[in-house]
């Protein structure tokens, strides 16, 4: 077994702090964290509460960074005891609805990485980032389901769902999780494994009913991919996305692609050929041969010139060089919407609604699903729309220059919703994992549309065992059934 230093023991204390139910300044409660304990204008404070997104940020009245489980487990005892909301934070790259008031745990300081590479699993501490775990499983020829992204947080990322490099091979990162180790809204650790009604409500739901600790999580032998980008020039671009949306009715599980739409800046930081053009970068990973590989992408190449053309063979190790996602926080809020299909006129909708003349830049993709994806996961896993073919994802940037695109966050608002009408007719529903900041909005009616019809109730029956008076309320709100609705509002 490798392990990586940091690695916290899961708690086995099930003692919990009961408490006054008033709110009050004294933190002697959780006194015994290892952690940081922060209240805004202690020093510390704001680097604590940041992260990757940047448009919105974390307020809360007291912050506890969590280096262990029991760490978390007395930040949420002593919210518990006086009935404050919970919001959790890594790395804050899916930052959802940002804590007003009460307390944040946040878990970067619990990095730990664990691989057992006989029975092909990892154990993921709460703070982990992908890359930490793909080093980790690489070194046994083995491959997580991660994400684009070295720097997202491993955790954060599976329990919205997770749909990965591979994941048309190998499906929702979520459907391969062998157990959870959470501390639920009464202060109390636990050990969740499939099967359990709470270990199905965690995954999909995105931090609703506890804060996880760590997971277990299956790896795959994929030591090495095929894989990349090819680039076309806004000339070639609308010829390109009509022979990538023929070209994915056919392509095989092994091979799971997307496409990127963006205006790229004229800055030294961008590859020359890209400079200040509105491209499209179709990103290609393929966990087969490369020489099925080469075939298999024969028909993109051929629509023509590329600005770039990085395929290639490489370890699985390299596989953050695919996507190139930026490395740097940034202020931004996003939509998307599950499609059942992908006829040109949705193609001509995105084009028309958010493509190169839209008046607030954004960057747009649009991933190829399917396949593994499809298939119905383990009993209980709240990832549901399933039968989508393709998602469309929109990301824009409100904010003054410097930090933004100069548009106002209603201007970003307005675009982003046009999107979502343009797409109607082929849309079955939206991931709510990918419903960043923006939280204003976020009401019961759009956490019910990322789930299939009957799920939201289940789920919200479950809330009302696990999380009766919604503490875990920052996100995209489950709210406890018989609940009135102003029990989901922040305070």
């Amino acid at each position: 077994m490798t392990t990586l230093e940091g690695m916290e023991p899961a708690s086995h204390s099930a003692t919990s702090t009961t408490g006054s139910t008033d709110c009050t300044d004294s933190t002697d409660d959780i006194s015994a964290a290892t952690g940081p304990v922060l209240r805004p204008g202690d020093p510390g404070y704001d680097e604590e509460v940041s992260g990757f997104q940047t448009a919105w940020t974390h307020r809360p009245d007291l912050v506890v960074g969590a280096a262990d489980a029991e760490d978390v487990r007395l930040a949420v005892a002593y919210a518990a005891g006086r009935r404050l909301p919970v919001a959790v934070q890594a790395t804050g790259h899916g930052l959802s609805v940002a804590a007003g008031g009460g307390v944040l745990i946040g878990t970067r300081r619990m990095t730990g990485v664990s691989v057992d590479p006989v029975r092909r699993t990892a154990r993921v501490a709460a703070g982990a980032r992908w890359g930490a775990v793909v080093a980790a499983a690489a070194a046994h020829g083995l491959a997580p389901l991660n994400g684009s992204s070295p720097t997202v947080g491993a955790v954060g990322y599976t329990l919205g769902g997770g749909i990965g490099l591979l994941a048309r091979r190998f499906g929702y990162a979520a459907d391969h999780v062998r157990a959870l180790e959470v501390v639920t809204a009464d202060g109390r650790p636990h050990r969740t494994v499939p099967g359990d009604e709470l270990f199905g409500a965690l995954l999909g739901t995105g931090g609703n009913f506890g804060v996880v600790t760590a997971m277990e999580t299956g790896l795959f032998p994929v030591p090495a991919l095929y894989g990349g980008q090819l680039v076309f020039g806004a000339p070639l671009m609308e010829r390109a996305l009509e022979v990538w949306r023929r070209w994915t009715a056919d392509v095989p599980e092994t091979l799971t692609s997307s496409v990127a739409l963006l205006s790229h800046p004229d800055v030294p930081a961008v590859p020359a050929p890209l400079r200040g053009r509105y491209a499209a970068s179709f990103r290609i990973v393929h966990s087969g041969p490369a020489g099925e590989g080469e075939r298999l992408v024969a028909p993109l190449r051929a629509v023509g010139e590329r600005l770039v053309d990085d395929l290639r063979e490489m370890p699985y190790a390299e596989c953050d060089s695919i996507h190139r996602d930026p490395p740097f926080p940034q202020p931004y809020t996003a939509t998307n919407a599950l499609l059942r299909e992908l006829p040109p006129e949705a193609l001509g909708a995105v084009l028309s609604t958010v493509g190169p003349g839209s008046p607030v830049p954004c960057v747009t993709d649009v991933r190829h699903l399917g396949g593994a994806l499809g298939r119905r996961g383990p009993a209980g896993v709240a990832v549901d729309h399933r039968e989508a073919r393709y998602i469309v994802r929109a990301i824009a940037f409100p904010g003054p220059p410097p930090g933004g695109t100069g548009h106002s966050l209603q201007q970003v608002r307005d675009r982003l919703d046009l999107l979502r009408e343009a797409l109607a007719p082929w849309t079955q529903g939206h991931s709510p994992a990918f419903l960043y900041g923006d939280g204003e909005r976020a009401g019961e009616d759009q956490t019910r549309a990322g789930y299939d019809a009957g799920a939201y109730e289940r789920l919200a029956a479950l809330k009302a065992v696990h999380d009766p008076h919604n503490l875990f309320r920052f996100n995209r709100n489950i709210r406890p059934a018989g609940a009135a609705p102003s029990a989901a509002a922040a305070p």
